[in-house]
């Protein structure tokens, strides 16, 4: 039978005090990575509807406009919101243009390392002995080539392509999947699950595909947040040493080097691009910081708890 509540209990629960509407609203803010997704979202529809957004075209030089400055300082105009470049281009439209070439050469890269990396991986972690020590003897060759230098090589001889990079951000990139995978999948093999399927006579394809693959799911999403970061940086500095992509197409560390030389007189030109590059890079990492606590109980317990 259900005891009535007594005086004590009453008074007890009316003094406990009751968390206000914006702090819920502020703690639902916090476990969600809203800003990072609101840069992200801000960067996806610019580089998707890019001629429909960008005021100017990113390649159109008006001489008698170079040097603008931006439309807060003195001497700008409303129609370069952004400034001008050196040639007369409009910062704000080449920014734009430029999200469309970072983000694909970094879903590209990151979607072929992802595949060739977790392959590797999962084949090496899985069978172990030989093949193991073959296929990480091989990723610590490419991890030990010097990617910036072999990147002026190749554009030495073979000149500036949008494909050539694509092909060494993603030659350099599956290392990091094959490393992590591999360690993963040497636990999950010991697993009892895995060990029936093997009694029960399932092919090594099939355990790997069914059993195997699904317990790295979480682990290749967290790299592959944060690598695409570090994939707009590596691109932005080839772009900015003259390796990257061939102009007049914008790309925001061309951008940078083209403002280098104007940093007293028009700042703004390599300010922006730079400023772009920071924002990305940011809203990745903390987007992959914020999935990698998702995908721990342990670290997600220990956030519910500070909260």
């Amino acid at each position: 039978m259900t005891e009535a509540p007594t005086d004590a209990t009453t008074a007890l629960r009316s003094e406990t005090p009751k968390a206000s509407r914006p702090n819920r609203l502020w703690t639902r803010f916090r476990r969600w990575p809203a800003v990072p997704m609101l840069i992200l979202g801000v960067l996806v529809f610019g580089a998707v509807f890019a001629p429909l957004v960008a005021p100017h075209s990113p390649t159109l030089a008006t001489l008698r406009d170079r040097a603008k400055p931006p439309v807060w300082a003195e001497g700008g105009s409303a129609r370069y919101i952004l400034g001008t470049d050196h040639q007369g281009r409009d910062v704000l439209s080449r920014i734009i243009y430029g999200t469309r070439i970072s983000l694909i050469i970094a879903v590209v890269a990151v979607s072929v390392s992802l595949a060739a990396g977790t392959a590797m991986g999962l084949v090496s972690g899985y069978y172990g002995g030989a093949v193991d020590e073959a296929i990480m003897r091989f990723v610590d060759l490419i991890r030990s080539i010097p990617f910036l230098l072999v990147a002026l090589v190749f554009v030495v001889v073979f000149g500036q392509s949008f494909i050539l990079l694509l092909i060494l951000l993603s030659i350099t990139a599956w290392t990091g999947y094959a490393r992590q995978v591999r360690a993963e999948a040497l636990q999950l093999r010991e697993r009892e699950y895995v060990q029936s399927a093997k009694i029960a006579g399932a092919s090594s394809l099939r355990i790997i595909y069914r059993h195997i693959l699904p317990g790295v799911v979480s682990t290749i999403t967290v790299i592959s947040t944060l690598q695409v970061g570090s994939l707009i940086l590596a691109e932005a500095s080839l772009s900015f040493l003259g390796a990257g992509v061939p102009p007049p197409t914008p790309a925001w560390g061309s951008m940078v080097a083209d403002g280098r030389n104007y940093l007293q007189r028009a700042p703004w030109i390599a300010t922006f691009p730079g400023m772009a590059i920071l924002l990305t890079v940011l809203a990745f990492n903390f987007l992959g910081d914020w999935l990698r606590d998702y995908f721990d109980p342990r670290l997600r317990q220990l956030g519910t708890r500070a909260r």
